[in-house]
């Protein structure tokens, strides 16, 4: 407390009682997928489709990460990370047979807990690998790593031995060199930053195995590609750290399995990885693409036997969109998930993240797989399956809402976004309540900055009531707080809202009726 000592006015400033709650943003997509150029495991943000292809490359045959890109921004899109786990200059033309296949290669040199080897292109009796310490002072960790062929340097990298940095050698020689390749030889616990030295590769030799799972030149991923983990920031553990994200889809798995380069387990797998992802940050919703090439029914079995999901953290569209690819000159299939989480951000921006995202035109999409019919849709809208539907005279609609969730409680889209939209608000606009004193006067704030943060939300039509007591409740007070919970150090609110439900069903009821036979009077 201030002390007055002397006579005079004194200018104080002073906090207001009221800490408002500021909504969130909703329309942050992620992308995991394929690409021929760019960083590997890194997500990487994009604002635009011209920073897209700076970072990751033009449409590449074969691949549908830059078209679902593509499709998010040309749908109202804003911004995205991108994840790619894989991808070369080239999309191979035929899917690659299961069978291990006979390679030359180079036998691999010791190189401290790392081993170090040569490409099968490169020439290896020419070829010499030097550690040596990075300019300037760095980490410990970091060093140089130079190949030399007939001691001429040729490829040079900075690079780290933690394999959580995004300078992990073995991840930036796999990324850039054209020449050697570098793996662990040690747990990664006990990986260390080799001694400076000067290694010669040994000879080439013949009948190394590699298997079509783990390609060198990474033009397919394997389903362990995508789960990734959490510790090494890889794959679908790379967005763990980035809370902004919202929307998650893996438009190349699809890719992949329609070359016969991954079955249908694989399949199911990183989808399932994928759903628990979004469950676990509790704060995103995955986008499922369901296989190519079938039909309602054929889908509606691959729905309820193969895959069988049960999670309100996970949203499925069907069929796949026709849509312009620049890069041949006509129209290709490619999975709708790009698109679809386009259209969720500009619902979110025109109408608010309560307003189902549907019957909404789907921009870019000049024809669809299959056209769906009312009977085909009664099928597959009970059991989640969200149909995107052409209508003469209106184009190509989006026509379903629904989660992957057999709770009715969560059936509806617009529900589970919209609640993860309240939790990250209330959550990031009440930090300032930790270590306040724990009183009536804290409680009392609460709910004051809770109510106010719910009663906009009700004028903007998120919430069900004719008044705001009807559509939601704020309690924080002694009956929430017993005296056990302060001496524990919580505070405890509890809040209730009753949320907007789409009116998927619009039924008109006419009826037949005589009039009377008197004629009106003037």
């Amino acid at each position: 407390m201030p002390s007055y000592l002397s006579p005079g006015v004194y200018v104080e400033e002073v906090a207001s009682g009221s800490r408002p709650i500021e909504g969130v943003g909703t329309s942050v997509a992620a992308f995991v997928g394929l690409a021929p150029t760019g960083p590997l495991n890194e997500p990487t943000l994009v604002t635009n489709w011209s920073q897209y292809v700076a970072s990751f490359g033009e449409f590449t045959d074969g691949y549908y990460l830059a078209h679902s890109v593509y499709g998010f921004f040309n749908n109202g899109g804003s911004a995205a990370y991108v994840v790619r786990v894989g991808g070369g200059p080239e999309a191979p033309a035929a899917a690659t047979p299961a069978a291990p296949v006979a390679i030359t290669a180079g036998a691999p040199a010791e190189l401290g807990t790392f081993t170090v080897h040569a490409l099968p292109a490169a020439d290896a009796e020419r070829l010499s690998v030097e550690v040596t310490d990075t300019a300037g002072e760095g980490p410990a960790d970091r060093f140089t790593l130079t190949v030399k062929d007939d001691g001429k340097p040729v490829e040079s990298f900075d690079v780290s031995a933690k394999k959580s940095n995004r300078a992990y050698v073995v991840n930036q020689v796999k990324e850039r060199s054209k020449l050697i390749g570098v793996t662990e030889a040690a747990p990664a616990g006990q990986l260390a930053r080799p001694e400076n030295q000067s290694v010669t590769l040994p000879a080439p030799r013949s009948g190394a195995v590699q298997t079509a799972d783990e390609p060198a030149d990474r033009s397919h991923a394997g389903p362990g590609d995508y789960l990734g983990d959490s510790s090494d920031r890889t794959g679908f553990g790379g967005l763990e750290a980035i809370d902004e994200i919202s929307m998650v889809a893996v438009p190349d798995l699809m890719a992949a399995y329609e070359r016969g380069a991954i079955d249908e387990e694989s399949v199911k797998a990183v989808q399932l990885g994928l759903i628990a992802h979004c469950e676990l940050m509790g704060d995103r919703v995955a986008i499922i693409d369901p296989p190519p090439q079938l039909n309602a029914r054929q889908v509606r079995v691959w729905r309820q036997e193969t895959a069988g999901y049960d999670s309100k953290y996970a949203a499925m569209y069907y069929p796949w969109i026709k849509s312009f690819d620049p890069a041949t000159g006509r129209a290709r299939m490619v999975p709708p998930s790009g698109h679809m989480a386009g259209i969720w951000a500009r619902n979110d921006f025109e109408r608010g993240v309560h307003k189902a995202p549907a019957n909404e035109v789907v921009r870019g999409a000049v024809d669809l797989q299959i056209q769906i019919t009312r009977g085909e849709q009664d099928l597959l809208n009970p059991i989640g399956v969200n149909c995107i539907r052409a209508f003469p005279g209106r184009g190509i609609r989006v026509w379903g809402a629904r989660t992957l969730s057999s709770d009715p409680a969560w059936r509806y889209l617009n529900i589970r976004r919209y609640f993860n939209y309240l939790e990250e608000s209330i959550l990031l606009g009440t930090q300032w309540v930790v270590f306040e004193p724990n009183d009536h006067a804290l409680w009392a704030r609460i709910r004051r900055n809770a109510s106010a943060f719910l009663v906009n939300e009700w004028r903007s039509g998120a919430l069900f009531g004719a008044r705001p007591e009807q559509a939601f409740y704020v309690k924080c007070d002694e009956e929430t707080n017993p005296q056990e919970s302060v001496d524990l150090g919580r505070v405890i609110c509890e809040i209730g809202v009753a949320p907007v439900k789409p009116a998927e069903f619009v039924i008109f009821r006419l009826a037949q009726f005589s009039s009377g036979s008197g004629e009106l009077e003037e």
